[in-house]
């Protein structure tokens, strides 16, 4: 049943969103206001609206993360849920489309199967694979893209590997334009193998220097190998913190909601001391997760910062080098920098929400106090 209702959503969506989901730009309706106002309140407001406030700025927020997964997510099973939870008449559509085992989970754990995988994998294959560098593998990834289930299964399994020999059999056979690798960029390569932030990076660096790698295995990771586990960095950076910011969001509802009624339980209570002292308890925890998320927001900032000069260090080199073998690096060091300055700005706006949360949970804190 809820396979059936996901299917349906989907193709809702895919009609009232059209081409603006897949080129990644938001419809009109992604960026209206929610009902609830999220601006703060002044000196001036009561203490009995300041949950209220904070509830709408966590619900404000949460809907800007959910978009951003819309627009940004790796998998297009992620990206097109989130249009739906926008897209939703229900209110809650966004705290149970974060919710653990809601929607988000479910989109994507669905990604992640053996259909998704392989169409996620022969996209990245095609992005980061120049015509003018692997025309072979590009042709069968547009190829196996277009068609069925079982051609996209065959070029992951054998088909990529098959387009890869074509394509360094003509790069052979043109001795006129055979490339000489010179010292210096084999040891630029050893030295991203050790030092470079990214992972997948480091281990395409390795894969090309491994033991018997000759002079081509240079060549191609310049070619595409570096672009692939740039994109594969990137990838996984935005999977993970999707992962970890739902669940945040969604806790920090749950917290918020606990807190206000806590602090509500004191008006009248019998026990005014105990209840003062429950509802001190409940908004210490709301700071406590908050200041836990504004600390790995720091983190995810530093990260992107240093992936940010990275790349933009490695495109500049690359429009400005002499040596032919950098050609095919420059346009993707410069997309993949501009994406992590875009993490980045997005780790200071996210860091800058939940220290707002953090110093929002401490005032409702001193109100309990009396």
């Amino acid at each position: 049943m809820r396979r059936q209702w996901w299917i349906a959503q989907a193709l809702t969506c895919s009609v009232l969103v059209g081409a603006s989901a897949v080129a990644g730009t938001a419809p009109a309706w992604a960026d209206a206001p929610v009902s609830a106002s999220a601006a703060h309140g002044g000196a001036s407001a009561q203490d009995s609206d300041a949950a209220a406030l904070m509830t709408a700025e966590a619900a404000e927020q949460a809907r800007k993360e959910v978009l951003n997964y819309a627009m940004t997510n790796p998998y297009a099973e992620v990206r097109m849920s989130a249009w739906n939870a926008l897209r939703s008449d229900d209110p809650e559509a966004v705290q149970k489309w974060l919710a653990p085992g809601g929607g988000y989970t479910f989109a994507r754990n669905r990604a992640r199967s053996l259909r998704a995988r392989n169409k996620a994998y022969i996209e990245r294959i095609i992005r980061t694979h120049p015509a003018s560098y692997s025309p072979e593998v590009r042709a069968a990834a547009e190829r196996a893209l277009k068609g069925s289930f079982d051609d996209q299964e065959k070029f992951v399994r054998t088909g990529y590997a098959e387009a890869q020999q074509r394509d360094r059999a003509k790069r052979d056979a043109d001795t006129q334009h055979k490339q000489v690798i010179a010292a210096a960029n084999r040891e630029f390569v050893g030295r991203l193998a050790e030092q470079d932030p990214g992972e997948q990076v480091r281990t395409a660096a390795r894969w090309a220097l491994r033991p018997g790698a000759t002079d081509d295995d240079i060549a191609e990771f310049y070619g595409y190998g570096w672009a692939s586990g740039a994109a594969l960095d990137l990838e996984s950076h935005r999977s993970r913190i999707a992962d970890e910011e739902s669940l945040r969001h969604y806790q920090l509802t749950r917290l918020i909601q606990m807190a206000a009624a806590a602090e509500e339980a004191v008006k009248g209570a019998a026990d005014a001391a105990q209840a003062r002292a429950n509802a001190e308890r409940a908004w210490q925890a709301v700071a406590g997760h908050a200041d836990a998320a504004r600390k790995a927001w720091l983190a995810e900032q530093a990260t992107a910062e240093t992936q940010s000069k990275n790349w933009r260090a490695i495109a500049e080199h690359a429009k400005t080098s002499a040596d032919d073998i950098w050609k095919n690096i420059a346009d993707p060091a410069g997309t993949t920098g501009d994406a992590w300055t875009k993490q980045q700005a997005g780790a200071v706006e996210s860091a800058a929400f939940w220290q707002n949360m953090f110093d929002r949970a401490m005032e409702g804190e001193k109100r309990v106090k009396g």
